[in-house]
Parts: structure tokens; C-alpha cells; sequence
């Protein structure tokens, strides 16, 4: 089995995991009510997808 002959630096282990970082998901707001919602999904509060109603929404008073 393969053993590294040097210690590999600070630096170098690094520089290799510099693309590894997290990101936060990107969020727009939904046209008809303003909640902030992920991109080409419906919108939760309101059920509306690229202006049309797709999901029913029931309202508190209806619950």
C-alpha cells in the first residue's frame, strides 16, 4: 500500500479544499404574495406557478 513520502502542508490540503465550501440556495419572491421561494417551484403560501393557481391552497378559516 502507497504511503505519502512528505507531509502534506496546511496550505496545499487547503488549496485542494477551497471549492468544497457551501452555499445558500438562491430565493425569489413569489409575484403574487411576496414569500420568498425557491426558483421554477410553486409557491407554498399561494399555490401559483408562473401566474397560474396549480396547487389549493386552503385557507386558515377553512381549517
Amino acid at each position: 500500500m502507497a504511503v505519502p513520502f512528505r507531509r502534506t502542508s496546511k496550505t496545499k490540503k487547503r488549496m485542494r479544499r477551497t471549492h468544497l465550501k457551501k452555499t445558500a440556495p438562491t430565493l425569489t419572491k413569489c409575484p403574487k404574495c411576496g414569500a420568498t421561494i425557491r426558483p421554477h417551484r410553486a409557491c407554498i403560501k399561494c399555490g401559483n406557478y408562473a401566474g397560474k393557481e396549480v396547487i389549493a391552497v386552503a385557507s386558515k378559516e377553512e381549517k
